[in-house]
């Protein structure tokens, strides 16, 4: 038999076990939390480590835990080729599922639905059936093949960041954390953080309060001000036909110190603020339309209006558009704000391309906040990008054709990975293009097929960048 067929029987013969794998690891809640002994990143994380090891030894891999942190799966000889890069931490569930997000379940759709199916315990059961199926076959390795294990992805990456600060990568890195074919270019960050001081006010009316954001890298579908001064129906009339001008719709109520508005919109991912409805930029807009005070306060929101307008996603106002061919433009997010008696406060996340540099990004969006009294602070993240035309891209992109049907290619993404400071690496599955996984929301599912194909593609990878020949 080729190589190829041996692959598709051996990963269709244990479509069961694997099921059953990732159903074990799928059920154990790990979400971070609060740190204990021997668990940095809380019980849950820890405990998806600890059954991971038992996993990948009772396969009979090498394991070690690396400080409770990372754990690590070695196939082949000691001299690194190939690291593969998944994550057990999750998010949390939140609300909405039709099903126990800890109990997984396949339905008759053939999709798999609970927390971490696609993100990311689905890839790194996929990674590890795949360095099972290349194990049981006996294909012949000339370098080591190591599955690397983290548990703190979703809050920062502090995990592979100590574990690269001890061990140096592999000449060629993949995680299955993101779409296929290969994600080979990643924006990088830019977080401006900005605040602005004033003296008690007693003008009216006036902005008393407002707050919109809860998370820097979420698009806020909602946001609230308290507005002094103001009678309720007055308020509404001003407000409500220019929020639905703007995609949005305002409520308002008695609440202490005048009257609540709150502006309901479309939140979003910050890597992609096009396809939501910013309710900060809204509301500001609405509440810059409105009859009040010449005051510190009213001056403040009018600046913000100019400087980050609502549908502004490319920070065209703030002087800082711009874009390329590797990373398309600059996406520009103004995703937390706060007013309070004494001053205001805000952030923007910006995913930045290849071309941004701190003169022509930071320097630069600085002086326009500065200009307009704002004090900004923030510092930038380099993109991450490995040239397409590099050989490990292309086995890659072989492999992913030979068992998906599909075309391969490269794409690029707002967002980051695991591999966004590891060079040369890349993004590779487990999703498939056009697949809505439900990443990070309710009901989050992946096909089951989908999942078996990623084990032939990366079984293939792994024989082809490890193997003799």
């Amino acid at each position: 038999m080729e190589k190829n067929e041996r692959i598709v029987s051996w990963v269709d013969s244990h479509r069961d076990a694997f099921l059953k794998d990732l159903t074990a690891l799928c059920s154990i809640d790990s979400v971070s939390g609060p740190a204990e002994e021997d668990a940095p990143y809380g019980p849950g994380p820890k405990k998806a480590m600890d059954a991971a090891i038992d996993l990948c030894a009772g396969y009979g891999f090498g394991v070690q835990n690396h400080g409770d942190r990372v754990m690590t799966a070695d196939m082949g000889p000691e001299t690194p080729l190939l690291d593969i890069l998944a994550h057990l931490d999750v998010v949390g569930p939140g609300d909405g599922w039709d099903t126990d997000p800890f109990r997984p379940v396949v339905k008759p759709d053939g999709y798999i639905y609970g927390r971490g199916v696609a993100d990311d315990k689905g890839g790194a059961v996929a990674a590890l059936y795949a360095m099972r199926c290349v194990q049981e076959l006996g294909m012949p390795l000339k370098g080591r093949c190591r599955l690397i294990l983290g548990t703190d992805e979703e809050n920062g990456s502090s995990d592979v960041a100590f574990y690269y600060s001890c061990t140096p990568p592999a000449p060629h890195t993949f995680t299955p954390d993101s779409d296929f074919p290969v994600c080979n270019a990643e924006k990088g960050f830019y977080r401006l953080t900005f605040k602005k001081s004033w003296a008690a006010e007693t003008a009216l009316p006036r902005v008393a309060a407002l707050h919109g954001g809860f998370r820097v890298n979420v698009v806020p579908g909602q946001a609230y001000a308290v507005i002094a001064g103001m009678e309720k129906s007055d308020l509404l009339a001003a407000a409500a036909p220019l929020a639905a001008e703007l995609g949005a719709s305002v409520q308002a109520e008695p609440a202490q110190g005048g009257v609540k508005l709150t502006l309901t919109a479309k939140g979003c991912h910050a890597a992609m603020p096009e396809t939501g409805v910013n309710a900060n930029t809204a509301l500001i807009r609405v509440l810059s339309a409105l009859p009040l005070a010449d005051c510190e306060s009213t001056r403040a929101l009018h600046a913000l209006d100019k400087l980050l307008p609502h549908g502004d996603y490319y920070g065209k106002a703030l002087g800082i558009a711009q874009a390329d061919q590797v990373t398309g433009p600059l996406t520009c997010s103004f995703t937390m704000i706060e007013f309070a008696a004494d001053g205001a406060k805000g952030l923007c996340d910006c995913r930045v391309p290849v071309c941004a540099t701190e003169e022509n990004c930071k320097a630069v969006a600085d002086a326009a906040m500065t200009a307009a009294g704002f004090a900004p602070e923030g510092s930038m993240i380099p993109p991450h990008h490995t040239p397409a035309e590099g050989d490990f891209i292309q086995t890659l992109n072989r492999c992913y054709e030979t068992y998906s049907g599909n075309k391969g290619g490269c794409y690029s993404m707002g967002g980051g990975t695991y591999v966004h400071d590891v060079p040369g690496g890349v993004a590779f599955g487990v999703i498939m293009p056009g697949e809505d996984v439900r990443m990070h929301g309710a009901n989050e599912r992946i096909k089951v097929e989908d999942l078996l194909t990623a084990v032939k593609i990366f079984a293939q990878a792994i024989a082809d960048v490890c193997g003799e020949g």
